[in-house]
Protein backbone atom coordinates (compact mmCIF):
# COMPACT_ATOMS: atom_id res chain seq x y z
CA UNK A 1 0.00 0.00 0.00
CA UNK A 2 2.76 2.41 0.99
CA UNK A 3 4.48 2.35 -2.49
CA UNK A 4 1.17 2.45 -4.24
CA UNK A 5 0.29 5.38 -2.74
CA UNK A 6 4.20 6.83 -3.12
CA UNK A 7 3.80 6.62 -6.58
CA UNK A 8 0.18 8.01 -6.83
CA UNK A 9 1.65 10.73 -4.75
CA UNK A 10 4.24 11.20 -7.76
CA UNK A 11 1.79 11.54 -10.41
CA UNK A 12 0.34 13.89 -8.65
CA UNK A 13 3.18 16.02 -8.10
CA UNK A 14 4.10 15.81 -11.77
CA UNK A 15 1.11 17.11 -12.89
CA UNK A 16 1.28 19.82 -10.57
CA UNK A 17 4.67 20.76 -12.13
CA UNK A 18 3.06 21.07 -15.16
CA UNK A 19 0.77 22.94 -13.53
CA UNK A 20 -2.47 21.17 -12.94
CA UNK A 21 -3.77 20.78 -9.38
CA UNK A 22 -6.08 16.88 -9.62
CA UNK A 23 -8.64 18.05 -7.99
CA UNK A 24 -11.43 15.90 -9.77
CA UNK A 25 -11.04 12.78 -12.43
CA UNK A 26 -12.64 11.38 -14.96
CA UNK A 27 -12.50 8.00 -16.66
CA UNK A 28 -15.41 8.68 -19.01
CA UNK A 29 -14.89 11.05 -21.70
CA UNK A 30 -18.34 11.95 -22.71
CA UNK A 31 -18.91 12.96 -18.49
CA UNK A 32 -15.26 15.03 -18.48
CA UNK A 33 -16.23 18.69 -17.48
CA UNK A 34 -13.43 21.94 -17.69
CA UNK A 35 -10.40 21.09 -15.50
CA UNK A 36 -10.71 17.24 -14.99
CA UNK A 37 -7.74 15.52 -15.40
CA UNK A 38 -8.88 12.40 -17.61
CA UNK A 39 -7.70 9.19 -17.08
CA UNK A 40 -7.31 7.06 -19.95
CA UNK A 41 -6.28 3.08 -20.07
CA UNK A 42 -7.46 -0.37 -21.73
CA UNK A 43 -10.55 -1.73 -20.39
CA UNK A 44 -12.31 -4.81 -20.90
CA UNK A 45 -14.05 -3.60 -24.30
CA UNK A 46 -12.96 -0.57 -25.19
CA UNK A 47 -9.56 1.09 -25.17
CA UNK A 48 -9.52 4.67 -23.09
CA UNK A 49 -6.60 6.14 -25.08
CA UNK A 50 -8.89 6.34 -27.87
CA UNK A 51 -11.42 8.81 -26.34
CA UNK A 52 -8.64 11.45 -24.99
CA UNK A 53 -9.27 13.94 -27.86
CA UNK A 54 -12.82 14.10 -27.23
CA UNK A 55 -12.07 14.48 -23.62
CA UNK A 56 -9.78 17.06 -24.31
CA UNK A 57 -12.73 18.63 -26.60
CA UNK A 58 -14.65 18.61 -23.75
CA UNK A 59 -12.61 20.15 -21.25
CA UNK A 60 -10.44 18.12 -19.48
CA UNK A 61 -7.62 19.92 -18.16
CA UNK A 62 -4.94 17.17 -17.97
CA UNK A 63 -4.53 13.61 -19.04
CA UNK A 64 -3.24 10.36 -17.81
CA UNK A 65 -2.32 7.41 -20.02
CA UNK A 66 -1.38 4.14 -19.39
CA UNK A 67 2.38 3.86 -21.08
CA UNK A 68 2.28 -0.32 -21.86
CA UNK A 69 0.88 -1.22 -25.26
CA UNK A 70 0.70 2.53 -26.82
CA UNK A 71 2.63 5.21 -28.15
CA UNK A 72 2.74 8.53 -27.15
CA UNK A 73 -0.16 9.98 -28.55
CA UNK A 74 -0.23 13.81 -29.39
CA UNK A 75 -2.28 15.79 -26.36
CA UNK A 76 -2.71 19.30 -26.42
CA UNK A 77 -2.57 19.70 -22.52
CA UNK A 78 -0.13 18.80 -19.74
CA UNK A 79 -0.70 14.71 -19.89
CA UNK A 80 1.40 11.60 -17.87
CA UNK A 81 2.34 8.41 -19.32
CA UNK A 82 1.74 5.85 -16.40
CA UNK A 83 2.60 2.34 -16.02
CA UNK A 84 -0.37 -0.07 -14.91
CA UNK A 85 -2.57 2.97 -14.93
CA UNK A 86 -5.69 0.85 -13.60
CA UNK A 87 -4.14 -0.59 -10.50
CA UNK A 88 -3.12 2.52 -9.53
CA UNK A 89 -5.83 4.83 -10.71
CA UNK A 90 -8.19 4.20 -7.31
CA UNK A 91 -5.03 5.59 -5.15
CA UNK A 92 -4.61 8.69 -7.24
CA UNK A 93 -8.31 9.03 -6.74
CA UNK A 94 -7.60 9.00 -3.28
CA UNK A 95 -5.14 11.30 -2.86
CA UNK A 96 -6.70 13.81 -5.44
CA UNK A 97 -10.20 13.81 -3.53
CA UNK A 98 -8.93 14.24 -0.31
CA UNK A 99 -8.29 10.25 0.92
CA UNK A 100 -11.73 9.91 1.06
CA UNK A 101 -12.06 6.21 2.25
CA UNK A 102 -10.68 7.49 5.40
CA UNK A 103 -13.50 8.99 6.17
CA UNK A 104 -16.38 6.88 3.29
CA UNK A 105 -18.28 4.04 4.83
CA UNK A 106 -16.76 1.00 3.04
CA UNK A 107 -18.37 -2.52 3.92
CA UNK A 108 -16.98 -5.03 2.41
CA UNK A 109 -19.02 -8.96 2.30
CA UNK A 110 -17.51 -12.30 1.85
CA UNK A 111 -18.30 -15.56 2.35
CA UNK A 112 -19.23 -18.89 0.46
CA UNK A 113 -23.23 -18.02 -0.38
CA UNK A 114 -25.20 -15.26 0.31
CA UNK A 115 -22.95 -12.55 -0.84
CA UNK A 116 -24.60 -11.00 -3.90
CA UNK A 117 -28.10 -10.98 -1.60
CA UNK A 118 -26.50 -9.34 1.09
CA UNK A 119 -24.15 -6.52 -0.94
CA UNK A 120 -27.39 -5.43 -2.45
CA UNK A 121 -29.56 -5.21 0.45
CA UNK A 122 -26.89 -3.47 2.32
CA UNK A 123 -26.82 -1.25 -0.24
CA UNK A 124 -30.40 -0.64 -0.26
CA UNK A 125 -30.28 0.23 3.22
CA UNK A 126 -27.71 2.82 2.63
CA UNK A 127 -29.59 4.42 -0.14
CA UNK A 128 -32.77 4.36 1.95
CA UNK A 129 -30.99 7.04 4.29
CA UNK A 130 -30.61 9.32 1.32
CA UNK A 131 -26.66 8.59 1.21
CA UNK A 132 -25.11 7.92 -2.14
CA UNK A 133 -24.01 4.51 -2.51
CA UNK A 134 -21.69 2.51 -5.18
CA UNK A 135 -21.95 -1.51 -5.10
CA UNK A 136 -20.11 -3.72 -6.98
CA UNK A 137 -20.91 -7.15 -6.70
CA UNK A 138 -20.68 -10.96 -9.56
CA UNK A 139 -24.12 -8.68 -11.56
CA UNK A 140 -22.03 -5.53 -12.01
CA UNK A 141 -21.18 -2.16 -10.90
CA UNK A 142 -23.53 0.24 -9.71
CA UNK A 143 -23.97 3.90 -8.84
CA UNK A 144 -27.16 4.53 -6.82
CA UNK A 145 -28.89 1.69 -9.00
CA UNK A 146 -27.12 3.15 -11.97
CA UNK A 147 -25.00 0.35 -13.57
CA UNK A 148 -21.65 1.17 -14.61
CA UNK A 149 -20.31 -2.06 -15.88
CA UNK A 150 -21.50 -5.45 -16.27
CA UNK A 151 -20.45 -9.45 -15.66
CA UNK A 152 -18.35 -9.99 -12.53
CA UNK A 153 -17.32 -7.24 -11.02
CA UNK A 154 -16.57 -8.90 -7.51
CA UNK A 155 -12.43 -7.80 -6.97
CA UNK A 156 -10.85 -4.55 -6.31
CA UNK A 157 -10.28 -3.27 -9.50
CA UNK A 158 -14.13 -2.38 -9.66
CA UNK A 159 -13.95 -1.64 -6.20
CA UNK A 160 -11.25 0.62 -6.93
CA UNK A 161 -13.80 2.24 -9.88
CA UNK A 162 -16.52 2.76 -6.86
CA UNK A 163 -13.97 4.73 -4.80
CA UNK A 164 -12.67 7.14 -7.68
CA UNK A 165 -15.99 8.04 -8.02
CA UNK A 166 -16.97 11.42 -7.02
CA UNK A 167 -20.83 11.24 -6.09
CA UNK A 168 -20.41 8.42 -3.31
CA UNK A 169 -20.81 8.70 0.32
CA UNK A 170 -20.84 4.86 1.03
CA UNK A 171 -19.62 1.94 -0.81
CA UNK A 172 -20.66 -1.69 -0.69
CA UNK A 173 -18.21 -4.46 -1.71
CA UNK A 174 -18.43 -8.36 -2.93
CA UNK A 175 -14.81 -9.51 -1.57
CA UNK A 176 -14.33 -12.79 -3.98
CA UNK A 177 -11.60 -15.25 -3.28
CA UNK A 178 -10.86 -14.41 -7.26
CA UNK A 179 -10.00 -11.16 -6.64
CA UNK A 180 -8.41 -11.55 -3.21
CA UNK A 181 -5.60 -13.81 -4.42
CA UNK A 182 -4.38 -11.63 -7.80
CA UNK A 183 -4.67 -8.34 -5.98
CA UNK A 184 -5.66 -8.84 -2.56
CA UNK A 185 -8.68 -5.84 -1.47
CA UNK A 186 -9.01 -2.06 -2.68
CA UNK A 187 -9.14 -0.32 0.30
CA UNK A 188 -6.75 -0.17 3.50
CA UNK A 189 -10.03 -0.27 6.18
CA UNK A 190 -13.37 -0.64 5.97
CA UNK A 191 -16.23 0.61 8.47
CA UNK A 192 -17.99 -3.10 8.31
CA UNK A 193 -16.67 -6.21 7.30
CA UNK A 194 -19.37 -8.97 6.40
CA UNK A 195 -19.05 -12.64 6.38
CA UNK A 196 -22.06 -14.99 5.58
CA UNK A 197 -20.37 -18.14 6.06
CA UNK A 198 -17.77 -20.67 4.81
CA UNK A 199 -19.39 -24.14 5.43
CA UNK A 200 -18.51 -26.74 3.02
CA UNK A 201 -16.38 -23.86 0.86
CA UNK A 202 -16.49 -23.63 -2.55
CA UNK A 203 -14.05 -23.55 -5.46
CA UNK A 204 -11.92 -26.35 -3.29
CA UNK A 205 -9.18 -27.28 -5.56
CA UNK A 206 -8.16 -24.43 -7.08
CA UNK A 207 -5.42 -21.65 -6.84
CA UNK A 208 -3.60 -23.83 -3.60
CA UNK A 209 -6.83 -23.52 -1.91
CA UNK A 210 -7.76 -26.96 -0.67
CA UNK A 211 -9.17 -27.13 2.45
CA UNK A 212 -11.99 -24.86 3.99
CA UNK A 213 -9.14 -23.76 6.47
CA UNK A 214 -7.58 -22.68 3.85
CA UNK A 215 -9.92 -20.98 2.57
CA UNK A 216 -11.31 -19.21 5.93
CA UNK A 217 -7.66 -17.67 5.75
CA UNK A 218 -8.92 -16.45 2.67
CA UNK A 219 -11.92 -14.96 3.57
CA UNK A 220 -11.23 -13.10 6.87
CA UNK A 221 -8.53 -10.62 5.48
CA UNK A 222 -11.62 -8.26 5.70
CA UNK A 223 -12.13 -9.14 8.88
CA UNK A 224 -8.15 -8.24 9.71
CA UNK A 225 -8.77 -5.17 8.14
CA UNK A 226 -11.64 -3.72 10.17
CA UNK A 227 -10.98 0.13 11.03
CA UNK A 228 -10.24 0.00 14.82
CA UNK A 229 -13.80 2.15 15.65
CA UNK A 230 -15.02 -0.11 12.38
CA UNK A 231 -17.41 -3.70 13.52
CA UNK A 232 -17.19 -7.24 11.99
CA UNK A 233 -20.63 -8.83 11.73
CA UNK A 234 -19.95 -12.74 11.44
CA UNK A 235 -21.93 -15.71 11.41
CA UNK A 236 -21.98 -17.49 14.78
CA UNK A 237 -23.74 -20.07 13.40
CA UNK A 238 -20.75 -21.34 11.56
CA UNK A 239 -17.53 -22.22 13.53
CA UNK A 240 -14.55 -21.81 11.18
CA UNK A 241 -16.31 -17.80 10.91
CA UNK A 242 -17.10 -17.28 14.34
CA UNK A 243 -13.43 -17.76 15.13
CA UNK A 244 -12.46 -14.95 12.92
CA UNK A 245 -13.40 -12.54 15.42
CA UNK A 246 -10.10 -13.04 17.29
CA UNK A 247 -8.55 -11.19 14.26
CA UNK A 248 -10.69 -8.59 13.93
CA UNK A 249 -9.34 -5.11 15.08
CA UNK A 250 -12.56 -3.64 16.05
CA UNK A 251 -15.78 -4.51 17.87
CA UNK A 252 -17.99 -7.87 16.23
CA UNK A 253 -21.54 -8.61 15.91
CA UNK A 254 -22.81 -12.02 15.99
CA UNK A 255 -25.85 -13.41 14.31
CA UNK A 256 -27.63 -16.55 13.81
CA UNK A 257 -31.20 -17.20 14.12
CA UNK A 258 -30.82 -19.30 17.75
CA UNK A 259 -30.26 -17.02 20.20
CA UNK A 260 -29.23 -19.97 22.77
CA UNK A 261 -26.19 -20.81 20.73
CA UNK A 262 -23.40 -20.70 22.74
CA UNK A 263 -20.99 -18.39 20.59
CA UNK A 264 -24.67 -15.75 20.61
CA UNK A 265 -25.51 -16.78 24.39
CA UNK A 266 -21.50 -15.94 25.62
CA UNK A 267 -21.36 -12.80 23.07
CA UNK A 268 -24.37 -11.51 24.37
CA UNK A 269 -23.99 -12.27 28.40
CA UNK A 270 -20.53 -10.25 27.57
CA UNK A 271 -23.16 -7.09 26.81
CA UNK A 272 -22.09 -6.91 22.60
CA UNK A 273 -24.63 -7.26 19.97
CA UNK A 274 -26.26 -9.67 18.64
CA UNK A 275 -28.52 -10.36 16.14
CA UNK A 276 -31.06 -13.90 16.10
CA UNK A 277 -34.86 -14.60 15.56
CA UNK A 278 -37.19 -14.35 17.94
CA UNK A 279 -40.40 -15.95 16.74
CA UNK A 280 -41.03 -14.58 13.73
CA UNK A 281 -38.76 -11.19 14.57
CA UNK A 282 -35.50 -10.19 13.56
CA UNK A 283 -34.34 -8.98 17.27
CA UNK A 284 -31.10 -7.26 17.57
CA UNK A 285 -30.04 -6.55 21.25
CA UNK A 286 -26.86 -4.87 23.45
CA UNK A 287 -25.86 -5.57 26.93
CA UNK A 288 -28.61 -7.91 27.42
CA UNK A 289 -31.15 -5.24 26.16
CA UNK A 290 -33.20 -5.51 23.20
CA UNK A 291 -32.74 -2.64 20.72
CA UNK A 292 -34.52 -3.34 17.45
CA UNK A 293 -36.95 -5.66 16.80
CA UNK A 294 -38.22 -5.70 13.11
CA UNK A 295 -41.21 -8.54 12.12
CA UNK A 296 -40.26 -10.86 9.90
CA UNK A 297 -43.37 -9.85 7.80
CA UNK A 298 -42.06 -6.70 6.89
CA UNK A 299 -39.17 -7.89 5.48
CA UNK A 300 -40.17 -9.78 1.94
CA UNK A 301 -36.62 -11.10 1.25
CA UNK A 302 -37.64 -13.85 3.49
CA UNK A 303 -41.16 -14.65 2.53
CA UNK A 304 -42.21 -14.48 6.03
CA UNK A 305 -39.40 -16.09 7.41
CA UNK A 306 -39.99 -19.27 5.43
CA UNK A 307 -36.51 -18.93 3.23
CA UNK A 308 -33.65 -19.62 6.08
CA UNK A 309 -31.03 -18.69 3.69
CA UNK A 310 -32.72 -15.40 3.11
CA UNK A 311 -33.62 -15.12 6.95
CA UNK A 312 -29.77 -15.03 7.43
CA UNK A 313 -29.22 -12.17 4.96
CA UNK A 314 -31.28 -10.19 6.32
CA UNK A 315 -29.87 -10.55 9.15
CA UNK A 316 -26.38 -10.19 8.41
CA UNK A 317 -27.46 -6.70 6.43
CA UNK A 318 -29.45 -5.50 9.52
CA UNK A 319 -26.49 -6.11 11.61
CA UNK A 320 -24.20 -3.95 9.23
CA UNK A 321 -26.77 -1.16 9.11
CA UNK A 322 -26.74 -0.94 13.28
CA UNK A 323 -22.98 -0.97 12.91
CA UNK A 324 -23.14 2.19 10.41
CA UNK A 325 -26.08 3.74 12.85
CA UNK A 326 -28.25 4.08 10.09
CA UNK A 327 -32.16 5.43 10.92
CA UNK A 328 -33.98 2.89 12.19
CA UNK A 329 -37.03 3.94 10.47
CA UNK A 330 -35.48 4.38 7.36
CA UNK A 331 -34.17 0.94 7.74
CA UNK A 332 -37.11 -0.91 8.27
CA UNK A 333 -38.98 1.14 5.13
CA UNK A 334 -36.48 0.10 2.91
CA UNK A 335 -36.44 -4.05 4.35
CA UNK A 336 -39.45 -3.25 3.21
CA UNK A 337 -39.58 -2.20 -0.17
CA UNK A 338 -36.68 -4.85 -1.31
CA UNK A 339 -37.91 -7.80 -2.64
CA UNK A 340 -36.44 -10.78 -4.14
CA UNK A 341 -37.02 -10.35 -7.76
CA UNK A 342 -35.19 -10.72 -11.23
CA UNK A 343 -34.49 -7.11 -10.77
CA UNK A 344 -33.66 -6.36 -7.83
CA UNK A 345 -31.30 -9.42 -6.99
CA UNK A 346 -31.29 -11.29 -10.36
CA UNK A 347 -30.67 -15.15 -9.88
CA UNK A 348 -31.10 -15.09 -6.13
CA UNK A 349 -34.24 -17.17 -5.54
CA UNK A 350 -36.62 -15.60 -8.03
CA UNK A 351 -39.84 -16.86 -7.86
CA UNK A 352 -42.16 -17.06 -10.73
CA UNK A 353 -45.95 -17.99 -11.25
CA UNK A 354 -46.09 -19.82 -14.25
CA UNK A 355 -49.63 -22.05 -15.52
CA UNK A 356 -51.13 -22.30 -12.21
CA UNK A 357 -47.28 -23.51 -10.91
CA UNK A 358 -44.49 -22.37 -9.17
CA UNK A 359 -41.32 -21.67 -10.94
CA UNK A 360 -37.87 -20.34 -8.91
CA UNK A 361 -34.94 -19.41 -10.83
CA UNK A 362 -31.26 -19.22 -8.55
CA UNK A 363 -27.85 -19.20 -9.27
CA UNK A 364 -26.74 -21.83 -6.17
CA UNK A 365 -24.00 -23.98 -7.83
CA UNK A 366 -22.24 -25.79 -4.61
CA UNK A 367 -23.48 -28.38 -2.18
CA UNK A 368 -24.18 -25.39 0.39
CA UNK A 369 -26.01 -23.59 -1.61
CA UNK A 370 -28.03 -26.71 -3.36
CA UNK A 371 -28.72 -27.87 0.54
CA UNK A 372 -29.91 -24.34 1.58
CA UNK A 373 -32.60 -23.96 -1.88
CA UNK A 374 -33.88 -27.87 -0.03
CA UNK A 375 -34.73 -26.33 2.56
CA UNK A 376 -36.29 -23.95 0.91
CA UNK A 377 -38.39 -25.20 -1.43
CA UNK A 378 -40.02 -28.12 1.22
CA UNK A 379 -41.86 -25.15 2.68
CA UNK A 380 -43.27 -24.65 -0.41
CA UNK A 381 -46.71 -26.34 -1.31
CA UNK A 382 -46.13 -28.62 -4.58
CA UNK A 383 -47.75 -31.48 -5.98
CA UNK A 384 -44.99 -32.72 -7.81
CA UNK A 385 -41.07 -31.04 -8.06
CA UNK A 386 -38.81 -30.58 -10.78
CA UNK A 387 -35.14 -28.98 -10.99
CA UNK A 388 -33.24 -28.35 -13.99
CA UNK A 389 -29.84 -28.24 -13.36
CA UNK A 390 -26.45 -27.77 -14.57
CA UNK A 391 -22.24 -27.84 -12.99
CA UNK A 392 -19.34 -25.77 -12.99
CA UNK A 393 -16.67 -27.53 -14.70
CA UNK A 394 -13.93 -26.26 -12.18
CA UNK A 395 -15.56 -27.76 -8.96
CA UNK A 396 -13.93 -31.13 -7.59
CA UNK A 397 -15.45 -33.88 -8.72
CA UNK A 398 -17.06 -34.87 -5.30
CA UNK A 399 -18.91 -31.55 -5.07
CA UNK A 400 -20.32 -32.16 -8.28
CA UNK A 401 -21.68 -35.22 -7.66
CA UNK A 402 -22.56 -34.17 -4.01
CA UNK A 403 -25.50 -31.60 -6.09
CA UNK A 404 -27.47 -34.51 -7.64
CA UNK A 405 -27.13 -36.45 -4.26
CA UNK A 406 -28.53 -33.95 -2.36
CA UNK A 407 -31.23 -33.11 -4.66
CA UNK A 408 -32.18 -36.76 -6.20
CA UNK A 409 -33.63 -36.65 -2.58
CA UNK A 410 -36.01 -33.97 -3.26
CA UNK A 411 -37.14 -33.76 -6.76
CA UNK A 412 -39.44 -36.01 -8.60
CA UNK A 413 -37.52 -35.21 -12.12
CA UNK A 414 -34.47 -34.25 -12.84
CA UNK A 415 -33.21 -32.17 -16.00
CA UNK A 416 -29.50 -32.27 -16.23
CA UNK A 417 -28.25 -29.74 -19.09
CA UNK A 418 -24.46 -29.12 -20.24
CA UNK A 419 -23.99 -25.61 -19.85
CA UNK A 420 -22.22 -23.22 -22.19
CA UNK A 421 -18.45 -22.92 -20.91
CA UNK A 422 -17.80 -26.39 -19.28
CA UNK A 423 -13.72 -24.92 -17.59
CA UNK A 424 -11.95 -27.32 -18.59
CA UNK A 425 -14.10 -30.49 -18.69
CA UNK A 426 -14.15 -33.12 -21.63
CA UNK A 427 -17.71 -32.76 -23.24
CA UNK A 428 -20.47 -34.86 -21.23
CA UNK A 429 -18.11 -34.82 -18.36
CA UNK A 430 -20.01 -32.54 -15.90
CA UNK A 431 -22.90 -34.37 -17.08
CA UNK A 432 -21.66 -37.64 -16.51
CA UNK A 433 -20.71 -36.65 -12.64
CA UNK A 434 -24.53 -35.30 -12.16
CA UNK A 435 -25.49 -38.56 -12.92
CA UNK A 436 -23.22 -40.58 -10.87
CA UNK A 437 -24.58 -38.29 -7.66
CA UNK A 438 -28.48 -39.53 -8.87
CA UNK A 439 -27.36 -43.13 -8.91
CA UNK A 440 -28.83 -43.99 -5.43
CA UNK A 441 -31.76 -41.20 -5.26
CA UNK A 442 -34.52 -41.77 -2.76
CA UNK A 443 -37.52 -39.67 -4.75
CA UNK A 444 -36.29 -38.73 -8.56
CA UNK A 445 -37.85 -41.29 -10.63
CA UNK A 446 -36.74 -39.54 -14.24
CA UNK A 447 -33.87 -38.59 -15.35
CA UNK A 448 -32.82 -36.72 -18.60
CA UNK A 449 -29.90 -35.00 -20.08
CA UNK A 450 -30.36 -32.48 -22.67
CA UNK A 451 -27.63 -29.86 -24.56
CA UNK A 452 -28.16 -26.31 -23.86
CA UNK A 453 -29.83 -24.12 -20.64
CA UNK A 454 -32.62 -22.65 -22.96
CA UNK A 455 -33.76 -25.89 -24.30
CA UNK A 456 -33.78 -27.46 -20.42
CA UNK A 457 -35.68 -24.51 -19.21
CA UNK A 458 -38.22 -24.63 -21.93
CA UNK A 459 -38.23 -28.75 -21.81
CA UNK A 460 -39.32 -28.03 -17.99
CA UNK A 461 -41.54 -25.48 -18.44
CA UNK A 462 -43.54 -27.48 -21.14
CA UNK A 463 -44.09 -30.34 -18.75
CA UNK A 464 -45.12 -28.59 -15.86
CA UNK A 465 -48.73 -28.44 -14.50
CA UNK A 466 -50.80 -26.59 -12.51
CA UNK A 467 -50.11 -27.05 -8.58
CA UNK A 468 -46.02 -28.50 -9.48
CA UNK A 469 -43.05 -26.60 -8.68
CA UNK A 470 -40.15 -26.59 -10.87
CA UNK A 471 -36.43 -25.30 -9.57
CA UNK A 472 -34.28 -23.75 -12.29
CA UNK A 473 -30.22 -23.65 -11.81
CA UNK A 474 -30.06 -20.99 -14.53
CA UNK A 475 -26.06 -20.35 -15.25
CA UNK A 476 -26.32 -17.49 -17.76
CA UNK A 477 -27.98 -15.51 -15.51
CA UNK A 478 -29.16 -12.18 -17.54
CA UNK A 479 -30.18 -14.84 -20.46
CA UNK A 480 -31.65 -17.22 -18.53
CA UNK A 481 -34.01 -14.54 -16.86
CA UNK A 482 -34.84 -12.71 -19.85
CA UNK A 483 -35.83 -15.73 -21.68
CA UNK A 484 -37.35 -17.26 -18.74
CA UNK A 485 -39.31 -13.96 -19.23
CA UNK A 486 -40.19 -14.00 -22.63
CA UNK A 487 -41.96 -17.38 -21.79
CA UNK A 488 -43.77 -15.71 -19.11
CA UNK A 489 -45.11 -13.02 -21.67
CA UNK A 490 -46.45 -15.85 -23.77
CA UNK A 491 -49.02 -16.63 -21.17
CA UNK A 492 -49.66 -13.64 -19.76
CA UNK A 493 -51.44 -12.30 -22.94
CA UNK A 494 -54.45 -14.46 -21.97
CA UNK A 495 -53.53 -15.19 -18.68
CA UNK A 496 -52.50 -11.44 -17.51
CA UNK A 497 -52.27 -11.82 -13.74
CA UNK A 498 -54.08 -15.36 -13.08
CA UNK A 499 -51.00 -17.65 -13.19
CA UNK A 500 -48.93 -15.47 -10.91
CA UNK A 501 -51.47 -14.89 -8.42
CA UNK A 502 -52.28 -19.04 -8.02
CA UNK A 503 -48.24 -19.17 -6.86
CA UNK A 504 -48.19 -16.52 -4.64
CA UNK A 505 -51.22 -17.20 -3.09
CA UNK A 506 -50.20 -20.57 -2.26
CA UNK A 507 -46.23 -18.59 -1.31
CA UNK A 508 -48.39 -16.93 1.05
CA UNK A 509 -51.04 -19.48 2.77
CA UNK A 510 -48.11 -21.59 3.78
CA UNK A 511 -46.09 -19.29 5.51
CA UNK A 512 -49.42 -17.81 7.23
CA UNK A 513 -50.05 -21.50 7.92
Amino acid sequence: MKRELGEAQRVLDELQRQGVKAASLCADSRAAAPGDVFVAFPGARVDGRRFIADAVARGAAAVLWERQGAEAPAIAVPNLAVDDLQALSGWIAHLAYGRPSETLWTVGITGTNGKTTTVRLIAHLLQGTGLRTGMTCTDGVYVNDRRLDTGDCSGPKSARNVLMHPDVDAAVFETARGGLLREGLAFDRCKVAVVTNIGEGDHLGLNYITTVEDLAVLKRVIVQNVAPDGMAVLNAADPIVAKMAKNCPGAVTYFAADRHHPVMATHNAQGKRVVYIDGQSIVCAEGGEVVQQIPLENVPLTRKGTISFQVENAMASVAAAWALNLDWSAVRAALKSFASDADTAPGRFNVFGYRGATLIADYGHNPDAILALVRAVEAMPAERRMIVISGAGDRRDEDIRQQTEILGDAFDEVILYQDQCQRGRADGEVLGLLREGLANAKRATAVEEIRGEFLAIDTALARLQPGELCLILIDQVEEALAHIAGRLAEVSIDRPAKAAAQGEARLENQAAA
